[in-house]
């Protein structure tokens, strides 16, 4: 059965992010075969990972690399990083879709890069990356920036479970 896993703000190849996010690694020869590994450790070959941007700082050659070792269906969600390479660039280096714009997951979920403005009385929970080790408060957000999952996808169970109110007594 095909589970579905979240994340975001992978940055691989970029160095700078190591000190910004104070990542514990010593550079992206580190960081990113780590991130590979933690990816494939909760991500089997048949299961769906909805990537929300910020993915890559490497060049076509070296990104399809990454995104060849990744297991899954991968879609990626352009972020504010991504959106100076073109729909086809990402889908080449072997996503299976890319989304130009948020998308409405299970009717209920809002897949963003960036979070969204959202009240107590919207219909949705936004999930969201962008700002890495930040957090908003409330459940109208969850943030899936690899800093909060040591550097694993969510799956969709665990964001279901932290913000849908259970009616039971």
């Amino acid at each position: 059965m095909q589970r579905v896993f979240f994340t975001s703000d992978h940055h691989f190849g970029h160095r700078g992010i190591i000190d910004f996010e104070s990542r514990p690694f010593q550079g992206v020869e580190d960081m990113d075969p780590y991130m590979i590994e933690r990816w494939n450790a909760v991500v089997g070959q048949e299961d769906k990972v909805f990537h929300l941007g910020d993915f890559s700082f490497w060049n076509r050659e070296q990104t399809k690399h990454i995104v060849s070792q990744l297991n899954g269906y991968k879609h990626l969600i352009l972020g504010n990083h991504d959106r100076g390479r073109s729909r086809e660039w990402w889908l080449d280096v072997g996503f299976h879709e890319v989304s130009e714009h948020p998308i409405i997951y299970q009717q209920f979920f809002f897949l963003t890069h960036e979070p969204m403005y959202m009240n107590k009385h919207m219909p949705f929970v936004n999930v969201h990356g962008h700002i890495h080790s930040q957090k908003y408060e409330g459940k109208s957000y969850f943030n899936v920036s690899v800093e909060h999952w040591d550097y694993k996808p969510v799956s969709f169970e665990q964001i279901r479970d932290a913000v849908v109110v259970s009616e039971e007594q």
